[in-house]
């Protein structure tokens, strides 16, 4: 069984997805002590309880010490079994991280799947719904595998209620280098709103528009949603290139005034436009499993977060797999897997 320290590294919930996922596919049982130990509340939360019972259903695994607030619990897979599935991550919790822990041992499972996952779908701390069918799953269906993914209903904190289906079909996972993101295609400012005053939105666009000055003036909008999906409130920045997508999100929170949150996200996406890297440092994150699970393949980000660093240990931990990341001249740093 293989023992993981989650205060280890960046201390969080990551561990404990990855870990999951990794499991049901190497068939390898796992125990993590000190979950989520660097976190301001260790331990694990209903979103994380979630994503373990979902990682149960799929895998016909069993689990010891699985209730909220543990800090230590073993996790044996079985056999992962493609279906229909429904799961209800309660409150506004992260359906975009339970949808991760699911994605790879299904793609892998060798039959059809779909997925009804229903909580938050733009959360803080946790990558939107727009994020991850727009950045993410692109790239991973280039590798070969067949995702369709709809947002049938938003949920923003603290209410959640909202509503993604995924369809699921499988394919033999193939390395891709993902090094050029070529030609800037396309820009835009979006901001969301659900019973909330409509002047938020528009101090966050003008604030945006103030600090992305190249941007056209048709690129920014609002876009009221029905008051029964709020209240809430996320402004969303996307840059599509050729080769790849970039979505930066701020999101409403009591105490932050709209230019601070517009404000903070509209310079990561300056910066990320400054850079030549494929990957933004959330990307990066996220690509380093389905491109240990194909065997390989490279791609560039900006400067790699402990959250990367860390999926590459838990990475090496089940596969045996090392992942580099070489600063490049250019500022860029080159992710591949050692002796590739």
């Amino acid at each position: 069984m293989i023992i993981i320290d989650g205060s280890e590294g960046e201390g969080g919930g990551q561990i404990v997805r990855n870990s999951c996922a990794l499991s049901l596919v190497t068939g390898q049982p796992f125990r993590i002590i000190n979950v989520r130990g660097k976190r301001e509340k260790p331990g694990l939360m209903r979103q994380h309880v979630t994503a373990i019972e979902a990682a149960l259903a799929i895998g016909g695994a069993v689990c010891e010490g699985l209730e909220v607030g543990a800090s230590d619990f073993s996790f044996t897979p079985g056999r992962v079994t493609p279906g229909e599935y429904h799961f209800a991550v309660g409150t506004a919790g992260s359906t975009g991280l339970v949808f991760q822990t699911l994605l790879m041992p299904l793609l892998l499972a060798g039959g059809s799947s779909r997925i009804v996952l229903e909580g938050g779908t733009h959360n803080m701390l946790a990558p939107p719904f727009d994020f991850i069918a727009k950045v993410f799953v692109p790239v991973v269906r280039r590798m070969g595998a067949g995702i369709d993914m709809r947002l049938v209903r938003h949920g923003f904190y603290p209410r959640g209620g909202g509503r993604i289906e995924v369809d699921i079909v499988p394919g033999k996972l193939a390395p891709i280098d993902c090094v050029d993101r070529g030609a800037v295609r396309s820009v835009s400012a979006t901001a969301l709103f659900a019973a909330l005053p409509g002047n938020i939105a528009e101090r966050e666009l003008r604030t945006a528009r103030n600090l992305l000055p190249d941007w056209p003036e048709d690129a920014f909008a609002m876009h009221q949603l029905p008051e029964g999906q709020g209240p809430g409130n996320a402004l969303l920045l996307a840059a599509e290139f050729e080769q790849a997508t970039e979505v930066v999100t701020g999101f409403g929170k009591l105490g932050v005034s709209a230019e601070s949150l517009a404000k903070t996200a509209a310079q990561r996406m300056a910066g990320f436009l400054e850079s030549r890297a494929f990957a933004g440092p959330y990307l990066a994150d996220q690509l380093l499993l389905p491109f240990a699970l194909a065997g390989g393949g490279s791609f560039t980000t900006v400067k790699p977060s402990q959250h990367a660093r860390t999926a590459a240990d838990i990475i090496e931990r089940f596969t045996g797999q090392r992942w580099l990341f070489e600063q490049q001249p250019d500022g860029c740093h080159l992710v591949r897997l050692a002796g590739g």
